[in-house]
């Protein structure tokens, strides 16, 4: 009978299940902290009172108090939290800012191939504009733009593009601007992850206005964490050069910023993110050639323990401290500490739960942040389940390999296993026929225990693999939105060889500190492996089976996994049969989330327009009375090209996810300027929509680009102009522009717009895109153009929307899509008093988020996210 491990021998797990509870009920229900204090103090002292009398129900009322403790810790959270002294300064124009770096510069190409630098640093002092000094501190992320037609700088500026570093002291002026969310539900909290980074203000200048100046910020050991960080990059670059140097500070050290987009998306794909990223295994990675290495020189157990957690503790600090590394490198020592002691929490579910406990003591948020639950469920599949799955399957047969030439061994062993080893010695005996020498038995028996091993190991991979990724199912669906089919044979092939990248590659850096000759052997070692990591990545990344993306699972799908996963772990220590049935019930919850499509939020009956979110460009969803989807554009930024960030992939997707969809039956493209069209490549790819409809094909890269994804794709593309009427769902769908006879020219312009006209019913709406004067001028006299709701052409541009047109559409609602303090000063203010002068109700992107409007066939509905 397999050993079970009872809740008494692990009280610290439960603790920290219960503290993690009493987050959830706090953040969700507030109560004074007195309250909460009052109970937890109540429960305490009653499980104090039956703890001799009634064990039972002494455990389950000090669980409860850890419940409201839990609820207390993010209540105290709450009402302690420092002010932010930079909010009064913040969408107030421009404020003259001096301040120190926080961490080096980061130098990368920006738009249009010239350089940009990402400076985080804590203001000293804010100067408002008539001139008064604020002693204020706070996170502030500056980007400093770099352009060849600036004129030279003067002496003491930051005109070239060099790195600044760690402590340097800036100043500049510019307006300061609070981060912004998305207004999309299913939006990533932006302003929290920044804030979690320390970041409160954001905000960007020109380098020759960012002036340098005397003296140094920060602290002394910050500086020489820098400093050794700056030589630790400098040396992987001058080893590996710029082609696997950036992977390599990445999964090194935690240095990501120069990996480029198409990298990222391969780990994605393939669910090995985790390599790219510094994450708990780069610290066990770190951590276990140290142990063995002192275990095999034969040094104390103190001693080992000791130079184990200083050396994991001197990776952690040089990685800068990232949360999943700290939380690994806590739990390990926590482990290493255990086993010194020879506790019972020496258990990994008890270990897991004391880190856990002590993180979310100092940091109730913690515990919504996606890289904590996903560490903690990682080591919980592993503790939880892998351990005693391996310990019942594959460990019996690592064990049967030990004395494999002692027949009085095989007496110790159930008989399965001694016939597992009468059978390897009955192969060596065959094998040894063909060796020469006189240790040819010993050599035989050797090489199939080695083999043999190799087995094993190579079975134990697959195994936890394959139950990490049936674990991990939730948080990439709900975070990443991806099901991962290909991570088992990925992460098969790419972890044995990080396991081997890591130590050689810190080794090849240590060594070149001495010579260069020295650090060429395992260098090129490093080389051979890291592309046969990202080959590997590349390869299967490219496959088909790698884009399964998902929309976001209900909540219902969700419980039910989270039940298999506690029924799994409680049953794999029993019973075979009761073990196969909560792998099973494991497994189906699994494939419910990545396999089975959810219900789309969807209203029948009605006709939808929704404006999303995107800043300053364009992208709607429209949902026909019958179900069928169609988006118009898909956002994307304006002169940035070469971003990393992509809207379609990181803004527009997401909604689409959180709305439950998971394919798209068409997408349009109104015209082919990048905030229309830049995220439209990876709507395609991931939504795989049957058609493309376009009006006019300008010379435009986008345009090609997108054009290309679609042919991957398969999708139809269909082409139209002025007159063109079909249904679409039980909507019917008339084109108002272009004309019929309207060229494209060399460049893309506001008017090939498409022109797309909606009804149902008696109710109507226009999308007008970026259309200008001349185009709605052509629509007026058309008399087509009367509709009850107007997408505002050219984001409320002065080009667009004169009274002529408005007065020939009179909508009775308007929505403009437009980016928050966008450069251009859109919506115009004589846009916007010619749509109050009609007694339009206007909704703004900016200022309402998405809004979405219900044609019912006789009336149009306004509503907003979370109303």
């Amino acid at each position: 009978m397999p050993s079970r491990l009872p809740a008494t021998r692990q009280p610290c797990f439960w603790a920290a299940l219960a503290f993690a509870a009493g987050i959830m009920l706090g953040a969700s229900a507030w109560r004074p902290p007195l309250w909460w204090m009052a109970a937890a103090a109540a429960f305490l002292g009653a499980a104090a009172y039956l703890l001799g009398r009634r064990h039972v129900a002494a455990v389950a009322l000090a669980l409860s108090a850890f419940v409201y403790a839990g609820a207390l810790a993010v209540g105290l959270e709450s009402t302690g939290a420092e002010p932010d002294q930079l909010a009064p300064f913040c969408e107030t124009g421009p404020v003259t800012v001096t301040g120190h770096l926080l961490r080096d510069g980061i130098l990368r190409e920006g738009a249009y191939g010239s350089p940009q630098q990402r400076i985080d640093f804590e203001t000293e002092s804010v100067a408002d504009e008539q001139g008064r000094v604020t002693l204020a501190t706070g996170g502030v992320r500056l980007t400093v733009y770099y352009r060849q037609q600036d004129a030279p700088a003067a002496a003491g500026s930051a005109a070239h593009p060099t790195v600044l570093h760690y402590g340097q002291r800036i100043r500049f002026r510019a307006p300061l601007r609070q981060p912004r969310n998305y207004g999309n539900p299913g939006a990533m909290d932006t302003r929290g992850f920044l804030r979690r980074q320390g970041i409160d203000a954001v905000t960007s200048q020109k380098a020759a206005e960012v002036q340098l100046l005397e003296g140094r910020g920060g602290s002394r050991a910050g500086a020489w964490l820098a400093a050794v960080r700056r030589s630790l990059l400098a040396r992987i670059h001058a080893l590996w050069g710029s082609r696997d140097g950036p992977v390599l500070a990445a999964m090194l050290i935690g240095e990501h910023s120069l990996v480029d987009r198409e990298t990222r998306q391969d780990f994605q794909r393939t669910g090995t993110y985790h390599i790219l990223v510094v994450s708990g295994m780069n610290v066990g990675l770190m951590a276990f050639p140290v142990f063995w290495l002192l275990r095999r020189l034969r040094f104390s157990e103190g001693i080992t323990t000791l130079a184990t957690m200083l050396v994991t503790g001197a990776y952690t600090l040089l990685t800068d401290m990232g949360a999943p590394v700290l939380r690994a490198a806590f739990m390990l020592w926590i482990y290493l500490l255990a086993r010194l002691f020879y506790r019972d929490s020496r258990a990994p579910l008890n270990a897991l739960g004391i880190a856990a406990l002590a993180l979310l003591v100092l940091d109730p948020r913690t515990l919504f942040e996606a890289s904590f639950q996903m560490t903690f469920l990682a080591v919980l599949t592993i503790g939880g389940i892998g351990m005693p799955l391996l310990e019942r399957t594959l460990e019996r047969y690592r064990r049967a390999l030990v004395f494999l030439e002692s027949t009085d061994y095989d007496l110790q062993l159930e008989p399965r296993m001694a016939q597992w080893r009468l059978d390897l010695r009955l192969i060596a005996g065959r094998l040894a026929r063909f060796i020469p020498g006189s240790r040819r038995n010993q050599a035989a028996l050797w090489m199939v225990r080695g083999a043999a091993g190799a087995l094993v190991a190579a079975l134990e991979v697959l195994l936890i693999s394959a139950l990490m990724q049936m674990a991990m199912v939730a948080p990439m669906a709900v975070y990443m939105h991806r099901a991962g089919l290909l991570a088992v044979p990925s992460n098969a092939l790419v972890v044995p060889l990080t396991a081997v990248l890591t130590p050689t590659a810190m080794i090849a850096v240590l060594l070149s500190y001495v010579s260069r000759l020295l650090a060429w052997l395992p260098a090129r070692l490093t080389t051979l492996l890291l592309h046969g990591i990202t080959g590997s990545v590349r390869l299967l990344g490219g496959m088909r089976a790698s884009e399964a993306r998902v929309a976001t699972p209900t909540a219902v799908s969700l419980l039910a996994f989270a039940a298999a996963f506690a029924l799994a772990m409680v049953m794999v220590r029993r019973r075979r049969a009761l073990a196969l049935a909560g792998m099973a019930a494991l497994f189906a919850a699994s494939a419910w989330i990545a396999l089975v499509p959810r219900t789309p939020q969807l209203r029948p009956g009605i006709l939808e327009v929704t404006a999303l979110d995107v800043g300053q460009g364009d992208s709607l969803l429209v949902v026909a009375p019958q179900g069928r989807t169609l988006l118009v554009d898909a956002g994307g930024l304006t002169g940035q090209p070469r971003s990393n960030f992509d809207l379609g992939e990181d803004v527009v997707s997401p909604y689409l996810w959180a709305r439950g969809l998971a394919r798209l039956d068409a997408v349009a493209i109104s015209h082919a300027h990048s905030d229309h069209i830049g995220g439209m490549r990876a709507v395609i790819a991931n939504f795989h929509p049957r058609e493309l409809w376009l009006s006019v094909r300008p010379e435009s890269p986008e345009l090609e680009a997108v054009l290309a994804e679609a042919r991957k794709q398969r999708v139809k593309v269909k082409e139209f102009r002025e007159g063109a009427r079909f249904d679409f769902g039980g909507a019917g769908v008339e084109v108002l522009a272009p004309p019929r006879d309207w060229t494209a020219g060399r460049r893309p312009q506001n008017n090939d717009t498409l022109v797309l006209k909606l009804s149902y019913g008696a109710a109507s709406a226009l999308l007008e895109g970026d259309a200008e004067r001349r185009i709605e001028r052509l629509m007026s006299a058309s008399g087509e153009a009367r509709a009850d709701l107007l997408k505002v052409g050219h984001h409320g541009s002065a080009t667009s929307s004169t009274a002529e047109f408005l007065a020939a559409v009179r909508p009775q609602y308007a929505v403009i899509s437009v980016g928050a303090h966008n450069p251009f000063g859109y919506p115009r203010p004589e846009v916007l008093a010619r749509l109050e002068g009609l007694s339009v109700a206007t909704f703004r992107t900016d200022a309402h988020g998405a809004v979405s409007f219900y044609l019912d066939g006789r009336s149009v509905e306004a509503r907003l996210p979370g109303r």
